[in-house]
């Protein structure tokens, strides 16, 4: 994949949201951490979706983690809107990635270079731009 240069790389799951900027070149990514944003977890609209006891079973669906991915989300709106960033690309485990699909905003819409439905929020930049490259 082609990541350009300066884009923004969110790494989202249930708990854990770290924003990357691309310091190198669009075919060689290299990985630089800018924010580990601190999220306020307010939007359960998940639990709308997700109200039977079989959904709400330990290891199916856990709202905290739907509501962390919304967080994710709307964080991100906010930058878009405020054209604070230009480009960006996600990468987030599936069940995240649904969620914050459902909260994108079309300005951020716009700005996304692309979407990786994959777990990586604990490897290593090297790691996370080799599968960038190879996706």
């Amino acid at each position: 994949m082609k990541l350009p240069h300066n884009a923004h790389v969110a790494l989202v799951d249930g708990t854990t949201f770290v924003v990357m900027q691309n310091k190198g070149k669009p075919f060689e990514p290299e990985l630089e951490t800018v924010a580990k944003p601190e999220l306020s977890t307010t939007n359960f609209s998940a639990g709308v979706r997700h109200q039977d006891p079989v959904s709400q079973q330990q290891g199916r669906t856990d709202l905290n983690e739907l509501a962390h991915g919304a967080a994710a989300a709307e964080w991100l709106n906010a930058r878009a809107i405020a054209d604070e960033i230009d480009r960006v690309l996600v990468i987030a485990d599936p069940k995240t990635l649904g969620e914050m699909r459902r909260h994108y905003h079309t300005e951020l819409e716009k700005r996304l270079v692309g979407e990786i439905a994959k777990t990586m929020t604990g490897e290593t930049s090297t790691r996370i731009a080799e599968a960038i490259a190879a996706a």
